[in-house]
């Protein structure tokens, strides 16, 4: 995608940014179009590379594209927000502020070792915290193996990560600051996030 060099996110807070919004969109292309899937992801590094695992329904025909060596798109979107014109000091046009990262890479199908661990690693890391929360080893068996076989899963090494954050740096001090008392004021959750990044990165402004 295109990012311009003010808008370009450093690459950990794009690590970030996909492990605190996990449901990504999974882009695969067939011989004739696109295909699309939101799925949840789980990311890890080791020995500096990244990795992303999930999986897809069994009955997705978007599983016969996720051939080994194969290059998918993964597209992950943080806190998004519109941004008013009218709140700028000086007449402009009204723009949207947001954040993503396109990570690309090659993709593999697991096998069913792999995919238990992938399963028990998610379960653990979304059921933990719960009480009676449902981790790996306290559901039936059976149980388990009845959704192994519903679902296909896959790991992919990303090989390249673009990551976006336009976050109206273009903007003066004074228009800054307007842009996030008007955002605060919505109450919307998505425009209190893109506030909050904004005040966090002008922390100077906010004293």
């Amino acid at each position: 995608m295109y990012i311009p060099k003010q808008y370009q996110m450093d690459h950990d807070e794009a690590v970030r940014l996909m492990q605190s919004n996990p449901f990504a969109l999974l882009i695969t292309v067939d011989e004739k179009r696109p295909l699309a899937t939101l799925l949840p992801i789980e990311i890890r590094e080791v020995d500096d590379k990244i990795y992303a695992t999930g999986h897809i329904a069994f009955g997705n025909l978007q599983k016969h594209t996720l051939e080994n060596d194969r290059e998918v798109l993964l597209v992950f979107q943080g806190p998004h927000a519109y941004i008013s014109s009218s709140w700028y000091k000086i007449e402009e046009v009204p723009t949207w502020d947001y954040l993503s990262v396109h990570a690309y890479g090659k993709v593999r199908i697991v096998d069913e070792d792999e995919l238990k661990s992938a399963l028990s690693t998610m379960l653990t890391h979304y059921e933990s915290h719960r009480e009676n929360g449902r981790l790996w080893h306290s559901l039936d068996p059976n149980l388990l193996e009845m959704g192994i076989k519903g679902i296909v899963g896959f790991e992919m090494e990303m090989t390249s990560i673009q990551a976006v954050a336009k976050m109206s740096q273009n903007r003066s001090d004074t228009d800054y600051q307007s842009i996030v008392v008007e955002l605060e004021k919505s109450q919307e959750q998505g425009a209190m996030q893109v506030a909050k990044w904004m005040r966090e990165h002008r922390k100077g402004l906010f004293t």
